[in-house]
């Protein structure tokens, strides 16, 4: 397709990585399929739960931010995969240090939601 204009053929091809690239993560990772699942479902809920729009952004923020993480690892061990399809005790270490950064990301994502139905709750 051709747009006739060099920033949005730009634009264009850029839309189209990301597509393919959350396509083709979310066909190989569970896990990242797991987390598309809670953002479906916190979209929703998180607007029953929020105090205020300030807290909604928030809470789908954090719950994106986690999305971007996992991306993220998932590209480090798919690029570690084919570096050495073999088991490399390095390479492990890597992947280790990325779900560990997924770990945090994770927490975080808990706190600001429990933080969020603490005030919803009047516990704060």
């Amino acid at each position: 397709m051709r747009l006739n204009h060099p920033r949005l053929e730009r634009l264009h091809g850029a839309t189209l990585n990301t597509v393919r690239g959350l396509a083709h993560a979310v066909r190989s990772e569970a896990a990242l399929r797991e987390e598309c699942a809670v953002l479906a479902v916190a979209l929703p809920l998180g607007a029953m739960v929020a105090p205020s729009v300030a807290w909604y952004v928030a809470m789908i923020g954090v719950l994106l931010l986690v999305l971007a993480v996992e991306l993220l690892n998932t590209a480090v061990e798919k690029l570690a995969d084919h570096v050495t399809p073999e088991w490399n005790r390095d390479i492990g270490i890597v992947k280790d240090i990325g779900s560990a950064a997924v770990f945090c990301v994770l927490l975080l994502a808990g706190l600001v939601w429990s933080a969020a139905l603490a005030v919803r709750i009047g516990l704060v």
